[in-house]
């Protein structure tokens, strides 16, 4: 799994998922003055009422405009906001983070390292021809080329082949449990072959067509200016009820404003700061819904926390509470892991059930705690001599956990620095051992594309390129690899809440919390979902009107 900054790609439009649920709950908020969300009464939705009337036009915003069209060459939140709505994907992500065929009419599965896709009937791309075994085989193959974003995800595919009219059959090398999940996201993207040749290396940039099959087409792209998308006629679904989908983009002030003002009709917020300020506003209804992104402490190779007994100590002071109040509005709960609770696509009260046994990350820390990491930290093999330098860009919710992390370390008698940089430099130390070579730990808020826990917990296998505090264990990685291979969802939950535990108890990553994704919108629209699903299917073909 390549690892994906949250910053890069989702932002808080793709952070994790609240479970808190109970009396006097806050589903969402249409009046009041963009007060601190209190996490405790947050419970989340994952959709909006359905809609019920149609709506001529709808002006959307992104927080910066796509650099391309082409997710093979370049992912990111902006162009899959838009994309989501104009190309299919095999399968779908539901608003529940549970996943079903789409543009797949059924799912075989003769031996455990076999799946066989039929595909559906009647799907025209936007051009008006028909959607083939041969397109669907061509856009698999795409994805799996070395150099495209999705390469990762057929490392254990041995062939791909067209087997009937409308037939495609993969086999594995080993069985896959998250293969399925993998094409219900980019890697499931369904392309016309002609028009993807046709356009050759200008695929996916303005004035190019969309070669896709979703309920909208691409319409126009104005570079620096708009992206139009139009319902498509011939779109084998429910058609759309809003028309024309405009989405232009903006820094947070400005989305603010046009929000506020209705120059815009709504947004999934990309930052907290946006988000919280446009809580309350009059005429504007937010949603909050799951997603699978979190805020963490990522350990690195420079040796300042290499010692696990160091790591746990600093997980069991660290002021989670204190961190989601000052540096995201309340928008974020205290989690104990590295994964949100939108990642529970399945077993979902297994999940939640092992979550509420992990101890080692409190939200507010006792007395208790802090004597127990002191005691970790006294009996340590290798504590620090230096400062701990701690790695983050300028963001305020980076920078108020970096202070929290100084101040627990302070609070074990342990010295903690901290270095900024620009955010174009930090995100490249997520990918290169030199650009984080000064840093012992990195603040990082991200996310996984798979609603699915073992998503996650592949980046501590012993050869990992994500496991960089060099966290070994022959007992984890032979569970990961058989939960990886376990197609059985109870089974594999079960593989999956021994092999949290293990990852828990060994700190290789320290969790922070978990927050939602943020839907705001013009409080006389309904219908699109809450979830981070917007990211992978066609979101604006729910939006419309909320009366007839």
């Amino acid at each position: 799994m390549k690892l994906k900054s949250a910053v890069a790609a989702a932002g808080l439009a793709g952070a994790m998922a609240l479970t808190a649920a109970c009396s006097g709950a806050d589903t969402g908020s249409s009046a009041g003055d963009g007060a601190a969300v209190d996490v405790t009464k947050l419970d989340l939705t994952p959709t909006t009422a359905p809609a019920t009337g149609s709506v001529a036009s709808v002006n959307w915003l992104l927080a910066d405009e796509p650099e391309s069209l082409d997710l093979d060459t370049q992912g990111g939140s902006a162009g899959r906001t838009v994309l989501s709505n104009v190309c299919e994907r095999l399968y779908q992500l539901q608003p529940d983070m549970s996943v079903r065929p789409s543009l797949v009419a059924k799912e075989g599965r003769p031996d455990a390292k076999t799946l066989v896709l039929t595909l559906r009937d009647g799907v025209t791309f936007h051009d008006g021809s028909t959607m083939t075994a041969d397109d669907v085989l061509f856009s698999l193959r795409r994805h799996a080329e070395p150099e495209m974003e999705q390469s990762d995800e057929f490392g254990n595919v041995d062939k791909m082949a067209k087997t009937g009219d409308r037939e495609i059959t993969v086999t594995f090398k080993q069985p896959d449990a998250l293969f399925t999940k993998a094409l219900a996201g980019d890697a499931g993207l369904v392309y016309n072959d002609a028009q993807v040749k046709k356009a050759g290396d200008d695929f996916g940039t303005p004035g190019q067509g969309d070669a896709c099959s979703g309920p909208y087409e691409l319409s126009g792209w104005k570079s620096g200016d708009s992206v139009t998308l139009t319902a498509y006629d011939g779109y084998w679904g429910e058609k759309p009820l809003t028309e024309k989908v405009v989405f232009r983009w903006a820094d947070d002030s400005a989305m603010v404003n046009a929000l506020k003002t209705g120059a815009a009709d709504g947004a999934y917020a990309d930052t907290p700061g946006a988000a919280a300020s446009l809580r309350g506003t009059k005429g504007l209804t937010q949603y909050y819904g799951p997603s699978t992104a979190t805020l963490a402490l990522l350990p690195t190779e420079r040796g300042g926390l290499a010692d696990p007994d160091i790591r746990r100590a600093l997980s069991l002071v660290l002021d989670r509470a204190g961190i989601a109040k000052a540096g995201y509005g309340g928008l974020a709960e205290p989690w104990a892991t590295p994964v949100g609770s939108g990642s529970w696509g399945y077993a979902k009260a297994a999940f939640a059930a092992a979550q509420k046994q992990l101890t080692e990350a409190p939200a507010t820390p006792s007395t208790q705690d802090l004597a127990k990491a002191k005691q970790l930290v006294k009996q340590a093999k290798s504590a620090p001599t230096g400062p701990i330098v701690i790695g983050t860009d300028s963001t305020q919710g980076r920078l108020v956990i970096a202070n929290a992390v100084r101040a627990a370390l302070t609070q074990l008698g342990l010295k903690g620095e901290i270095k900024t940089l620009p955010s174009s430099a930090y995100q490249e130390a997520y990918g290169d051992k030199g650009a984080r070579a000064d840093f012992d730990v990195l603040v990082a808020d991200w996310y996984i594309s798979k609603s699915d826990p073992i998503g996650f917990y592949d980046n501590a296998l012993s050869d990992s390129s994500n496991n960089w505090v060099g966290f070994k264990s022959a007992d984890y990685d032979a569970k990961v690899e058989e939960a990886l291979r376990t197609i059985d969802d109870k089974k594999r939950a079960a593989l999956v809440v021994d092999i949290q535990r293990e990852f828990a108890d060994a700190a290789v990553w320290i969790p922070v919390a978990q927050t939602p994704t943020v839907l705001t919108l013009n409080s006389e629209l309904t219908g699109p979902p809450a979830s981070m699903a917007y990211l992978y299917s066609p979101w604006a073909a729910q939006l419309g009107a909320k009366k007839g």
